[in-house]
């Protein structure tokens, strides 16, 4: 599943001060974005099922940030 390009986009305008994004720097930006939500809900899983639930929580996700960065 690919995140949707506009709403990269606009975060990363938005984060930038207004700056343009390059169609190669937002395709990069959008690759990024979607291996470290790989990396956070893998971590977030491995939270959940350390604590023997099948459902993620709040704060199997703080727990992933922390340990993915």
């Amino acid at each position: 599943m690919a995140l949707p390009k506009a709403v990269v986009k606009r975060i990363m305008s938005d984060s930038a001060g207004g700056l343009r994004v390059s169609g190669s720097a937002l395709d990069a930006a959008v690759a990024a974005a979607e291996d470290y939500l790989a990396r956070l809900g893998k971590a977030a899983q491995e939270s959940a099922e350390d604590n023997r639930r099948k459902t993620l929580m709040d704060a199997d996700i703080a727990n992933a940030r922390q340990r993915v960065g």
